[in-house]
């Protein structure tokens, strides 16, 4: 370089890289198995979410007669073989699967035929539960309202309680959990009387009848609940905003403890009014 002697032109070209007695360099790259345990496992999960559907009567009748594993969090490098309790459950739910098995698989029709028979099948199923909560709540002596808000209601929302607890534990946000109970509800609502007015009203029509259902304790009720609702979703954001505790859901051990035990307090205190109501020991509206 200009301006440099010869002794520090020497000195800088020492610094240079050069290469050494050793020019090959052997790189050994070794697989982690927890790692490939941990892919192989989130694999098998999207491969299972493709599959939507069946193909054949023959599969689904297959699948209504095998006892297969419940699904488990930890290591599934091995197939799992079914516990006691899949065997238990699966003979207390068999009539129920073999029943679900006569629903057309999703290939015939695109998949129309298995979308209208369902909702056809989900519709009388609906009718056989309410008239087997009615016979319950008689058979014990509660009035059909208090069966329904309480066993009836209870039965069609735990499996939507367990669907929105795996989201909030597998989702870094609780949208996809309180999404999933608020519009499940919506559709048992909407959907749900909707259909089953609509019905009814083409019926009466055909015979030349008046449709006509009476309110009974629907408007406490509704009132009531529409109040609740408000005060968990008040909850709800005031959770938001803190940021001690750090979202809607989980938190802290207390704070999770105490919301948990406010939502369950507010659902008794729901069912306990609506019944006060329709036993008449509060006027309603």
């Amino acid at each position: 370089m200009l301006g440099m002697t010869e002794d520090d032109q020497r000195v800088a070209d020492m610094g240079l890289p050069q290469l050494g007695d050793v020019t090959r360099l052997q790189v050994h790259i070794v697989e982690s198995q927890e790692f490939k345990n941990t892919v192989d496992k989130l694999i098998k999960k999207a491969n299972l979410s493709l599959v939507v559907g069946t193909s054949s009567w023959r599969e689904q009748f297959s699948e209504a007669l095998t006892v297969s594993a419940g699904d488990d969090e930890g290591d599934d490098s091995e197939e799992r073989l079914p516990s006691c309790l899949d065997y238990v459950m699966h003979f207390l739910t068999i009539f129920w699967k073999i029943l679900f098995a006569f629903v057309p698989p999703t290939d015939i029709w695109g998949g129309y035929a298995c979308f209208f028979v369902s909702i056809f099948m989900i519709g009388l199923l609906t009718g056989v539960i309410g008239d087997i909560a009615s016979s319950f709540g008689c058979t014990i002596g509660l009035l059909d309202s208090v069966t329904a808000i309480s066993f009836v209601a209870l039965g069609t929302s735990v499996p939507d309680t367990f669907a929105s607890k795996v989201a909030a534990v597998g989702d870094k946000y609780a949208d996809a959990s309180i999404g999933n109970v608020t519009g499940s509800n919506a559709v048992n609502v909407f959907l749900g009387i909707g259909i089953a007015w609509s019905f009814a009203a083409v019926y009466h029509a055909i015979k030349d009848t008046t449709f006509k259902v009476k309110a009974g304790s629907l408007g406490f009720s509704v009132t009531l609940f529409s109040l609740f609702a408000l005060v968990v979703i008040t909850i709800l954001m005031v959770r938001r905003k803190l940021a001690v505790i750090g979202g809607e859901l989980g938190g802290p051990k207390n704070y999770k403890l105490m919301t948990s035990i406010t939502f369950a307090s507010v659902w008794m205190v729901y069912i306990i009014l609506c019944s006060f109501e329709a036993y008449g020991y509060i006027q309603g509206f």
